[in-house]
């Protein structure tokens, strides 16, 4: 029996927007839900919102076995907590089994590609030292897009993820990266929950260097998205580049020489 694959299957970046109506086909590319729509065993960051994904993919293309009757096996709590990149255990061995008799699986994030500023990566790990192919599907990356638009070193830059929620601890930490990122020119890229998004950006231009470049792109692939980019010396003279931001909405925050 050939064994199944892991198909990473990235999901739209809309996860939780109230208003967003938008159908999958104007989202994800055509292969993407042609593939997700065959699968009928996941592994998913959060089991509710990998349901209200497939129920969005039976509307686009249908799906291969009824919602109920869908698989899905939900990461630990502790892996969004702490990230699964050093998690290696049975269990997640244990989730692709279905995988050695011959079933694909779907590896799932709640927005964008799963094991990229989410986790999955140990997941993927162990698809390869059991010899199972990973094939990761066309979608949003949300860090790829921001830093696309955000005019800073595509060729050289970091994922940070989270800083302190302590101001002194924060400030501190967001002084040693500027530094690092002047001295070497890589562009450094943060995120927050949404609900701090606004005391990040305020401590951001509030911390960095008068010459070095802010970016924030907001609500990315949404209808409110917006996307600023300019020195901090800019954003503390002009608050009108602050001031439509959606920062309600998931940001990506980025800065650089």
């Amino acid at each position: 029996m050939t064994p199944g694959a892991l198909y990473l299957v990235p999901t739209p970046l809309d996860f939780g927007v109230a208003d967003s109506a938008a159908a999958l086909p104007d989202l994800l590319p055509g292969e993407t839900l042609a593939v997700a729509g065959r699968l009928t065993h996941w592994i998913a960051e959060n089991a509710k919102s990998a349901r209200a994904f497939l129920k969005r993919v039976d509307a686009a293309t249908g799906l291969a076995a009824p919602l109920q009757e869908q698989r899905i096996v939900e990461l630990p709590r502790q892996a969004h907590k702490r990230g699964d990149h050093t998690q290696d255990d049975q269990a997640t061995r244990d989730w692709l089994a279905p995988a050695l008799q011959g079933h694909d699986i779907g590896l799932l994030s709640e927005a964008g590609m799963p094991a990229i500023a989410d986790p999955g990566s140990s997941v993927v790990r162990a698809a390869h030292a059991m010899g199972l192919r990973v094939c990761p599907l066309v979608g949003p990356v949300s860090l790829m897009l921001a830093l696309a638009s955000s005019g800073l070193n595509g060729q050289h830059f970091a994922f940070v993820g989270y800083v302190s929620q302590d101001a002194a601890e924060r400030g501190k930490r967001l002084r040693e990266l500027d530094t690092l990122s002047t001295r070497s020119g890589q562009a450094q890229i943060l995120i927050e929950t949404p609900y701090r998004n606004a005391a990040l950006l305020r401590a951001l231009i509030d911390t960095l260097q008068p010459a070095t470049r802010l970016a924030v792109a907001s609500g990315l692939a949404l209808p409110a998205q917006r996307i600023r980019s300019a020195r901090v010396a800019d954003w503390r003279r002009d608050p009108s580049l602050a001031a439509d931001l959606p920062l309600d909405l998931p940001a990506v925050f980025l800065f650089g020489p």
